[in-house]
């Protein structure tokens, strides 16, 4: 993990070299501070023949400039690391941004939304204040108490001596504290993801919520989530609070030991007034510096958890990568599975797909008809190879798509999700989704194609009006035909339909139909529907149940051969002929 992490400070090393180096410059100069003021005390205050306020004054100007070097470097020790612990945050969210962007639709399975981005806010925030605590105080509470360590021994080995078990007791109730604390707030982040999944579903689905009435619920349901949070929190801060009467009774004791031990020494004229004030600095100087240490591993062990999280996305490999030399041409729109299984948990989940064989020719108009959950989206998924099956093969253009560059594979095929979405931008903005260097002419041919025109030449600023968010000012229909408008763009080889029509009414899916019967004679063309009329007159037509092709061939033969087809199709046209056929020839 930190190997992982480490790697993400990058251009920031010479910041992070320098935060330490400043912080132990400062700690040389805050030691040196106590000898000065024993000597004022033993010199000046008490110095033979009465005060001598020259050698104060001299050894209060040399304290004022050490005080001030000290800050100077404090100061730049800040700067340092402000800059290093934020561009190593900057990198952190950048490699987990750019990890994800390689990440297959089995390794965003993985992970939910929510919880991606937990891990590239809250997470990575716990990360940043931990590393410029660690190159901060990390050097400078230890450095200092060596210091401070060696400086009392040379002072009086036996009042020393008090320190060395007072810190050897804390660093043991400190090592036991943490260790306590770590797994408390493992847990904390992991709700963490619960409350933004929460928040995320809530903002999405807000129109829903308000349509059935249901904020109470919604509030209720994250009041819950925010409860365990501040519950687990509770916990983890009750372990971590103890550290500090613990601290302070130590500091306390200490002081009153030196004070009571050193008080006999002077008497006794083993130790002078100026070393005792030395030797108390020393005391304190030790003791924050442990607390400063406690502090660290308390924060620590809250962003280890979070560190967890992210080199968890950093150092997942995508399922799917490109061959070492891959094909960089797709020669036609010809498909093929061969004995093709696949499961979404290769190796262990039970086959969504089962026993696949299917030959589809150039140029075809293939229609995908089946019940809720037979894996007609699973099939086509499987060709712009968003997934890679588990057993057998799909080719195209009588390629092995694991053998294709994955951007020259996914650009000859365009596939319309069956959840639609647009992206913030104008009209024209999205339709380059597609071909970022398409021209005006060719989106609004491609939305002529979809039937997306007739909309939109009546919107205010036409082409350039502008979607919002998820294109929520734009209706079910008129969004399911920009996204067809954006993949016929790409002037791809294959083009899938999964369920993208299911919006439009019957007379203008007929007309986009009968638009790419026209308009795309070469590119295969693949459309799941529920309704009969939207693929009886495909080329071929599949029939698919429990994952298995239960019949394929054309809508009349499957009429006479498929119980299952004819079912479906006399329980939505009651057995009178194609309702929609009218429309398809308009």
């Amino acid at each position: 993990m930190i190997r992982t992490l480490l790697k993400e400070v990058k251009q920031y090393k010479k910041e992070s070299i320098l935060t330490p180096l400043c912080m132990v410059i400062e700690v040389i100069f805050e030691t040196i501070i106590p000898v000065c003021l024993g000597l004022i005390v033993d010199n000046g205050i008490e110095a033979e023949g009465g005060t001598d306020m020259k050698y104060i004054f001299m050894m209060g100007g040399v304290m004022l400039l050490l005080a001030l070097c000290g800050l100077a470097a404090g100061m730049g020790g800040g700067i340092f690391g402000a800059t290093a612990s934020t561009g190593f945050a900057r990198n952190l969210r950048k490699a987990m941004y750019e990890k994800i962007q390689t990440f297959s639709f089995s390794n965003i399975d993985k992970f939910s939304t929510a919880g991606l981005v937990t891990r590239m806010t809250t997470d990575v925030t716990n990360v940043q204040n931990a590393y410029q605590m660690i190159l901060r105080m990390c050097f400078r509470a230890p450095f200092s108490m060596i210091i401070s360590m060696i400086a009392a021994f040379m002072i009086s080995p036996r009042i020393a001596s008090i320190y060395l078990y007072a810190t050897l007791g804390l660093a043991c109730v400190i090592i036991i504290i943490v260790i306590l604390a770590m797994s408390a707030f493992r847990r904390v982040f992991k709700k963490y993801d619960n409350l933004n999944a929460s928040v995320q579903e809530n903002t999405n689905a807000i129109r829903v919520v308000k349509a059935y009435v249901r904020e109470d619920y919604e509030k209720s349901k994250f009041e819950k989530a925010s409860d365990d949070i501040y519950n687990l929190f509770i916990k983890a801060e009750t372990k971590v609070v103890i550290n500090a009467p613990i601290m302070s009774a130590t500091v306390y004791t200490c002081i009153l030991f030196i004070s009571w031990v050193g008080a006999h020494m002077i008497v006794a004229g083993d130790l002078t007034t100026g070393n005792l004030t030395s030797l108390l600095s020393y005391c304190m100087s030790i003791l924050m510096s442990l607390m400063l240490m406690s502090m660290i591993f308390v924060m620590v062990s809250m962003s280890a958890a979070s560190g967890e999280r992210i080199a968890e996305v950093l150092n997942e490999e995508p399922d799917i990568v490109n061959p070492e030399n891959p094909v960089m041409e797709v020669k036609d729109g010809s498909i093929v599975f061969d004995d093709v299984d696949f499961s979404y948990k290769s190796g262990t989940g039970e086959p969504v797909l089962k026993d696949i064989k299917l030959d589809i020719k150039s140029g075809e108009t293939i229609g995908i008809i089946g019940s809720t959950g037979s894996a007609k989206s699973s099939l086509v998924n499987l060709i712009p190879r968003l997934y890679d099956v588990s057993q057998g093969s799909v080719k195209i253009g009588g390629v092995d798509v694991r053998e294709y560059d994955l951007d020259v594979l996914r650009n000859q095929v365009a596939v319309v999700l069956q959840k639609n979405v647009l992206f913030s931008g104008s009209i024209f903005d999205n339709l380059r989704w597609g071909n970022k260097d398409a021209t005006d002419e060719e989106c609004i041919k491609a939305c002529r194609l979809a039937c997306a025109d007739e909309f939109i030449e009546q919107m205010p600023d036409k082409y350039n009006t502008h979607i919002e968010q998820g294109g929520t000012n734009v209706s079910g229909g008129q969004k399911q035909r920009l996204c067809i408008a954006r993949a016929l763009i790409k002037n791809p080889r294959i083009l899938i339909l999964d369920d993208s029509t299911s919006a439009v009414d019957t007379a203008t899916d007929a007309r986009i139909r009968k638009a790419f019967r026209e308009e795309l004679p070469g590119t295969t063309k693949l459309i799941i529907a529920q309704r009969i009329s939207s693929v009886m007159d495909a080329d071929r037509i599949i029939v698919l149940e429990d994952g298995r092709i239960n019949g394929f061939d054309t809508h009349e033969q499957l009429l006479k051969n498929n119980e299952i087809y004819r079912e479906v199709y006399e329980s939505q046209t009651g057995g009178s002929g194609d309702f929609d056929e009218q429309g398809g020839e308009r």
